[in-house]
């Protein structure tokens, strides 16, 4: 603080922009109108704070921006600089287990620094509080007031809103001229609004480079992002205010009136505001959650509005120029734009070939769930643990909804089909098409309708044309670990499914460090399996799955007990919940080399699964936690 108010110094004691000389007549028809002495004074005192730059310390406001911005390029050089270790890490353990038998990787088993372990169970892996993190925050069945950040999310967001607080409120409160205060803090909160809507705009983006670039999931950017919009939203009402009280107390309520209805600078910042303020109260969890697909197209249209007008209100100032902030927001109409065209682009691309159009298979099966297989025209690489936005023809196209893809399948060009398998190598393939599948339950709006479209056609299913736009994510690789456990709930198999397959494959191959898997499926009843079974039959006749696989089946409603039975040593199926402490616990027993444990599925299973890997840190094990999780 010392520092930062030596640098300020260097500006003048709290030196603000010198008062500007009356401009327009708009300015000056509050004394003319009056003809009285105090009105005079007002109008020396008083209403010049109102306008432009006058009052406004623009030196200190640039200072602010750019610590703003350069403490968030910190964390994300800090952030990068990790991620390019830990990949460096992840590749030298690879490297060097996977030609080395199961009994031979005790070196990767322990940790190396005894600090790390500590550092993951109390801060890295740690819940805010006791347990709850991904659990929803239900105050009835049909009202969620969202989740509870992560002890890491929770200081980073500490130190981005206090930081954001002082830079507002950092004034010299003991200056007798009130308006040349409110004046101040209006320049600062203005100032610091469109700053902070650049970084706003930059993790809203689902083509954001920062994801693959930091290995940071979108759902950690997604949080981020409300709670700068949130910021966003305080400091454009702080600034709305601010102007409001000067030019009240300068010229009245009809001058206050007269300039929102015919100004174009005041009527278009107004405008903003009021826009933000109303896409703060629908992003509300309540609200949100209740009508989230309206809130989705709303949010765009209110978001545009909010930067168009706020364009409008820095180009249109009695500044030459503009505002200072103008090339702020020029800066965020083009990452806007250039996500869209992304976002185009991958549309066009993946869904559109000289081979045609992407077709969907949509198949009602069981526990009201629909299996969806996407035949696209291209050849297109994806990745284990990747997720993909799907829009269906006829059932709200203009809506797209993430979905994890479980099963990929690659397929020559149809006049190579019939070809021996010689013609099936990389190289055909790439020139092919490629399957993707989904699970997906029906539950309201889209995901019914889904489930509703398949029912309607022959046998429960129907063929329809589609649109995928994707992969994304896809950026945690378990190659480099002995020891791998999923974990997933209902439908969060489709996560944990994508793996499987892959990693066999490297196995077989000798070029993977892992030796055991274990897959821990939480259902409802048999009815699920059902999901998978085209896709599982493939993996289990697959060579040498029985030396790497285990598979462990909850049966948490089971319609019979007679169903509940295990097919080999290999595939065991249990009634109930599993203990997933006892389990983990017993999997660090037989642990081989290096563990990471991942889950996906329901917020009380993520919760669960996250306090059994912080009880099993220490140093004698190497345990990581990785966590598929859209918290919307």
């Amino acid at each position: 603080m010392s520092l930062m108010r030596r640098r300020i110094a260097a500006f003048g004691p709290f030196a603000s922009t010198p008062i500007l000389a009356l401009r327009g007549s708009s300015d000056t028809s509050d004394v003319s109108t009056t003809g009285t002495a105090e009105a005079v004074a007002a109008a020396a005192t008083i209403a010049p704070f109102a306008m432009g730059l006058n009052g406004v310390n623009q030196p200190v406001n640039m200072l602010f921006k750019e610590s703003l911005w350069w403490s968030l390029g910190i964390l994300a050089l800090v952030v990068l600089s990790i991620r390019l270790l830990e990949q460096a890490w992840s590749k030298l353990r690879q490297v060097s287990a996977m030609s080395a038998p199961a009994e031979r990787q005790g070196y990767w088993k322990t940790s190396q620094w005894s600090w790390m372990p500590s550092l993951k169970k109390n801060l890295t892996y740690a819940p805010l509080w006791s347990k709850r993190h991904n659990r929803e925050i239900k105050l009835s069945n049909a009202m969620s007031i969202g989740t509870l950040p992560s002890r890491l999310h929770f200081v980073i967001l500490a130190g981005y809103l206090l930081s954001n607080t002082i830079y507002m409120f950092y004034l010299d409160f003991s200056r007798k001229n009130h308006f040349s205060l409110a004046a101040e803090i209006r320049g600062r909160s203005g100032t610091l609004s469109v700053v902070n809507m650049v970084p706003l705009i930059i993790l809203a983006g689902r083509n954001n480079p920062l994801i693959s670039m930091l290995r940071v999931s979108f759902d950690t950017y997604n949080l981020l992002h409300r709670w700068m919009g949130r910021m966003v939203v305080l400091e454009a009402l702080v600034h709305t205010f601010a102007w409001a009280y000067v030019q009240v107390a300068a010229g009245g309520w009809d001058s206050f009136n007269m300039k929102l209805l015919h100004e174009t600078f005041e009527a278009s910042g107004f405008a903003g505001t009021l826009a933000l303020t109303i896409l703060f109260f629908l992003s509300l969890s309540p609200v949100r959650h209740a009508f989230y697909e309206t809130f989705l197209n709303v949010h765009i249209i209110l978001a545009f509005i909010t930067f168009a007008m706020t364009w409008v209100h820095c180009a249109s100032a009695a500044i030459a120029g503009g505002l200072p902030q103008l090339p702020y927001i020029i800066a965020i109409f083009i990452l806007w734009a250039a996500d869209r065209l992304a976002r185009m682009f991958r549309l066009a691309y993946y869904n559109w070939s000289s081979q045609g159009f992407t077709e969907a298979i949509v198949e009602a099966v069981p526990a009201e769930t629909s299996r969806v297989t996407m035949h696209l025209p291209r050849h297109v690489d994806v990745q284990p643990g990747t997720h993909a936005y799907i829009r269906i023809m006829g059932i709200n196209p203009w809506e797209n909804h993430p979905f994890s893809i479980a099963w990929v399948e690659h397929h020559p060009p149809k006049d190579e089909s019939l070809v021996n398998e010689k013609s099936r190598d990389k190289a055909s393939l790439q020139k092919g098409t490629t399957s993707v599948s989904f699970v997906i339950g029906a539950h309201t709006g889209f995901t019914r309708m889904l489930y509703n479209k398949a029912c309607t056609g022959p046998n429960g299913t129907v063929r329809i044309r589609a649109a995928m736009e994707g992969p994304y994510a896809g950026h945690h690789s378990l190659e480099s670990y002995g020891h791998v456990v999923l974990f997933a709930g209902a439908t969060g198999i489709t996560h944990q499914l994508s793996y499987l397959k892959p990693m066999i494959e490297g196995y077989n191959a000798g070029t993977i460090a892992t030796r055991r898997i274990t897959l821990v499926w939480i259902i409802r009843d048999t009815d699920a399996l059902e999901w998978v079974r085209p896709w599982m039959d493939e993996i289990l006749r697959m060579p040498q799955r029985r030396d790497i696989l285990n598979i462990r089946l909850f049966i948490t409603r089971p319609k019979n007990t007679k169903e509940i039975h295990s097919a080999s040593s290999t595939v065991q199926m249990f009634p109930g919940r599993p203990n997933t402490p006892t389990l983990l616990r017993k999997e660090v027993e037989e642990q081989v080399g290096a563990m990471c444990v991942t889950v996906c599925g329901p917020g009380a299973l993520a919760d669960d699964v996250r306090r059994a890997v912080r009880e099993v840190q220490d140093e004698n094990s190497v345990v990581d936690f990785f966590e598929e999780s859209f918290t919307w």
